[in-house]
């Protein structure tokens, strides 16, 4: 036992910022600086993202159309049969720093080579819609590994909201910038300044990681290891709670892939009905529809963010993860039930932007926190394995209703059922995803 006259080590006290933090979730002392790096690295990259994204439905709505736009989702599927082992092979030579920055220097190369593109004039909208997709899985999928690396399960599930802030914060910002400041920028001005912030990016993940691992020990020893050779989709199909977060993943985006289709459908329609059809009006509509997305997606990361900075954490408090898991599909199940009753822009626009705010937050958030109590070869190999190949399958699914839908004269109402039909299926996986988390976190 200590002596009475021992002196008693003073309890720390968070500062200011801490308290701050604090309003929108649990944040302990000592916590502030690492939290606040990457909230401020998920701003960047939500925010990068929604610069870009705009420039993808312009250059593919009017140059293609919805449909092509469709079977380009499919497409990028295919392409992660490829990417996902490469990724893997990477991943077990580098430590964690190299993986991540070297993965955002070779996405900052092929926006070089479309800037490049663009500046002949080539008609980049199939190639660049496939590639940014890939791009915004892997890159939003190895930044949340990384956090995931960084914080043990109890801190995950506290500060994990308050870095989401950051994410839904960057992604407002990103459309209101595009939808005002940067409406008169050229695509390849936006792309540049793209590549900036990547590089910004970088910096930011390693002076985290810097952070954390400047006191040695296990966190540094860590830090520097390689992951084993055992591939992503190796630990998803030997895994149950794997496999269902990956059919999840898949009957999420599934779901969603549709709903955008649907609003694509009537975006591409409004358009041609306000400056008129034919190649001649093709540069005018592709313009005033990425002015329309530009608006729809700043009302859906405002709602966002509206979401992840009051309500998440205190879901994640009150209901847990499990519980937060069940509120995407009662959201899907709202918003297409609304739109097989009323096909109309105006509701579809307002019922979508609630589904897509809910998925930006609440969804996203969840999702990561899944892997928190799972070793690290799952939390970078598998988790991209899920939040990339799974993930654009469900958009692949996606294309065959769509064609399927389309061959048979389906109208906005009979896509929106079928969407109602899938997320009873949802509902099924999630809950039996919350019954192997509560076994895997009992056992742990």
């Amino acid at each position: 036992m200590a002596s009475a006259d021992a002196p008693i080590s003073p309890r720390r006290e968070k500062n200011a910022f801490e308290r701050f933090l604090s309003l929108f979730s649990d944040v302990s002392a000592g916590e502030g600086g690492t939290v606040a790096l990457l909230f401020l690295n998920a701003f960047i990259m939500m925010g990068l993202y929604y610069i870009l994204k705009p420039v993808r439905e312009g250059l593919i709505l009017s140059g293609f159309g919805a449909v092509i736009k469709s079977y380009s989702s499919a497409a990028q599927a295919l392409l992660f049969i490829v990417v996902v082992p490469a990724y893997g092979a990477f991943a077990a030579r580098v430590n964690r720093v190299w993986l991540l920055s070297g993965m955002t220097l070779f996405f900052i190369s092929n926006l070089v080579l479309f800037i490049l593109a663009l500046g002949v004039g080539m008609n980049i909208g199939v190639v660049y819609f496939i590639w940014l997709g890939i791009f915004n899985f892997m890159v939003v999928s190895q930044f949340w590994a990384f956090a995931n690396d960084v914080y043990t399960e109890e801190q995950g599930k506290r500060l994990f909201p308050v870095v989401g802030i950051g994410a839904s914060a960057g992604a407002l910002l990103g459309t209101v910038l595009t939808a005002s400041v940067f409406d008169r920028m050229s695509n390849a001005a936006l792309m540049t300044l793209a590549c900036i912030l990547l590089v910004v990016f970088i910096i930011l993940i390693v002076w985290v990681n810097g952070r954390e691992t400047s006191g040695g020990g296990a966190e540094a020893q860590k830090a520097q290891q390689t992951l084993s050779k055992e591939g992503g989709f190796q630990l998803v199909l030997r895994n149950r709670y794997l496999l269902l977060i990956a059919m999840h993943i898949l009957i999420l985006n599934l779901v969603n892939t549709v709903g955008e289709f649907i609003l694509g459908s009537l975006f591409a329609q409004h358009a041609i009905d306000e400056i008129g059809a034919g190649e001649a009006f093709r540069e005018a509509r592709g313009v005033y529809i990425r002015t329309m997305y530009g608006a729809f997606f700043a009302w859906v990361n405002f709602i966002g963010l509206l979401i992840q900075a009051f309500l998440v954490s205190r879901f994640m408090k009150y209901l847990g993860v499990r519980g937060s898991l069940f509120i995407g599909p009662i959201m899907s199940l709202l918003t297409y039930g609304a739109t097989a009753v009323q096909p109309v822009l105006s509701i579809v626009r307002e019922v979508k932007i609630g589904e897509n705010a809910n998925d930006y937050s609440t969804n996203n958030t969840v999702r990561a926190a899944l892997f928190l109590p799972t070793s690290r070869e799952v939390k970078y190999k598998a988790k991209a394995a899920i939040d990339t190949f799974f993930a654009r399958t469900g958009d692949a699914l996606q294309a065959v209703v769509v064609f399927l839908g389309t061959h048979l004269a389906f109208a906005i109402p009979a896509f929106a059922v079928v969407n109602v039909i899938f997320v009873g299926v949802w509902l099924a996986v999630v809950t039996g995803i919350a019954r192997q988390h509560r076994r895997l976190t009992t056992e742990a």
